[in-house]
Formats: structure tokens, C-alpha cells, sequence
């Protein structure tokens, strides 16, 4: 079948999500800063709600390591559905941005505070999550074993030292900038879907560390652990050295590489 229904229903070529990816870069970077902040901070919230997904599936699991961080993986999963097919500005997704910055399209000053205010953002709706969460009473669940999987996590987390932080901040971003770059392979929603939920599966199922949902999930164990200051300085810790993981993740391993692949030495106007 050869109609114009057969090449609608077809994902973009490689070559063409990286044009794709490059473009949306730059309307990233026109969009007014109000706006950007309001979907930044959405973006953080529908992040924290896929980590409390997470939370909820792997507690109390019977069926196993690898099976239960699957589930909990697709559970996460939901957090960049919705800012992908819902519209929203997620800091670690936006890193691809930088395909816009190699081919001398946007500033490095305007990269940078598009970073800056992404973030901050993402963090607002993340903490916010927190709260509402927390008034909720969520942590009771299972007779309190969803208060002691978030503790746990916690522990875990910031027991890990800077270079395990970087490297799984790294291998994260990766995996999350190739979700999005899937989806922007794809055409119809269902097809976004699908090219989402694997790769940010296999992040989660690996244990690689993911600033945005660190910044909902350590904040929570905060609470739950009455202000610990131990627990609130790991997590800073944790936070920032995930981020410049992430960020080396995306920009390096997918921008950069996609770049030099495919937009190397092409013309603006491409």
C-alpha cells in the first residue's frame, strides 16, 4: 500500500525528528517566559504524579526484583505521557535544546536561562505535589507501607555516592531524551505512547536517577522523616549532582551525537 493514508501512518524518518527536535529547540526559546513557567510547573507536577505511581505499584511487591521495577517503570511512565501529549516544559527533556544550540540557532545565554526557568519550575510542581500528597495522607497507605517505600527510596538514593550519581544522572537523561525523541517519531498519540513508555521503563527499572522526580520523592522523605537535616543535605547533594548528570546525558549522548549524525555542517534553514 502505497496511498497517502500508508505514509501518514509511517514515523518520521531519523534525519527528520532530528530537524523536528532542532525546531522545537528554537519555539521553545520564543515562547514568553510567563508561559513557559506555568508549563514548567505543570511539568513537575505530572512528573511527581508518575513517581507517585511508582511509590504505590512497587509497594508491598511479591513478585519479584526485575518484575516489580518493570511495573513500577511503566507505572512512572504516566509523568512523561502527560507532559509529552498533555504540553508541558520538563528541564530534562528540554536539554535537547542544544541540537538548536549547535547549529547556531540560539544563544547560549538564552539556553541557559530557558534551563534556569525550567527548572525552577519543574521544582514548584514538584514540591507542590509534595504538599498535596502529604495533606492527603498518601504515606498511610497499606497500612503505612507506602510512607516506608518512600523512606526507603530515599535511602537509597542518597547513599549513593557523586560518581554513581553523575553516572546514573547520565544513563537516565539518556534514555528520557530518546523517549522524547521517539515520540517525536511518531504521528498518532498511541504510537507516542508506546515510543515513550519503553525507554523510561528501562531508566526506572535500572535504577538510573532522574532530578525532577528526586526533586518529589526526596522532599517527601523529608517530610515523612520530620526534617531530618542528614536527609535534606544528602538530597541537595543528590540533586544537584543528578542534574549535571542529566544534563551531560541529554546534551552528549543524544543531542550531540544526533547532531553530528544528522545536522553536522547543514544550513539553518533546513
Amino acid at each position: 500500500m502505497t496511498g497517502p493514508a500508508a505514509v501518514s501512518s509511517d514515523a518520521y524518518a531519523p534525519q527528520a525528528v532530528a530537524l523536528r527536535v532542532r525546531d522545537a529547540g528554537v519555539t521553545k526559546l520564543r515562547r514568553p517566559a510567563f508561559p513557559t513557567f506555568v508549563l514548567s510547573v505543570l511539568a513537575g507536577a505530572f512528573i511527581a504524579l508518575g513517581s507517585l505511581f511508582f511509590v504505590v505499584v512497587v509497594t508491598d511487591s511479591s513478585l519479584g526484583f526485575g518484575i516489580t521495577r518493570m511495573l513500577g517503570g511503566i507505572a512512572f511512565s504516566l509523568g512523561l505521557i502527560l507532559v509529552v501529549i498533555a504540553g508541558a516544559e520538563l528541564f530534562t527533556g528540554n536539554v535537547l535544546i542544544a541540537m538548536a544550540w549547535a547549529s547556531r540557532l540560539v544563544g547560549t545565554a538564552e539556553v541557559l536561562r530557558h534551563w534556569g526557568l525550567t527548572f525552577v519550575g519543574n521544582a514548584v510542581g514538584a514540591l507542590g505535589t509534595v504538599g498535596l500528597v502529604w495533606l492527603g495522607g498518601i504515606h498511610t497507605f497499606a497500612g503505612g507501607d507506602v510512607g516506608a517505600t518512600v523512606l526507603a527510596v530515599a535511602e537509597h538514593k542518597t547513599g549513593l555516592g557523586v560518581v554513581a550519581l553523575l553516572a546514573l544522572g547520565t544513563l537516565c537523561n539518556a534514555l528520557v531524551c530518546l523517549a522524547v525523541w521517539l515520540a517525536q517519531a511518531a504521528r498518532s498519540v498511541t504510537d507516542k505512547v508506546l515510543a515513550i513508555v519503553f525507554p523510561i521503563s528501562a531508566f526506572v527499572a535500572v535504577g538510573a536517577e532522574h532530578s525532577i522526580a528526586n526533586l518529589f520523592l526526596l522532599p517527601w522523605a523529608w517530610v515523612l522523616a520530620g526534617f531530618d537535616p542528614s536527609l535534606g543535605a544528602a538530597s541537595l547533594v543528590n540533586v544537584a549532582a543528578v542534574t549535571v548528570g542529566n544534563v551531560l546525558g541529554g546534551t552528549v549522548l543524544v543531542a550531540g551525537v544526533y547532531w553530528l549524525a544528522y545536522l553536522r555542517g547543514a544550513d539553518d534553514g533546513d
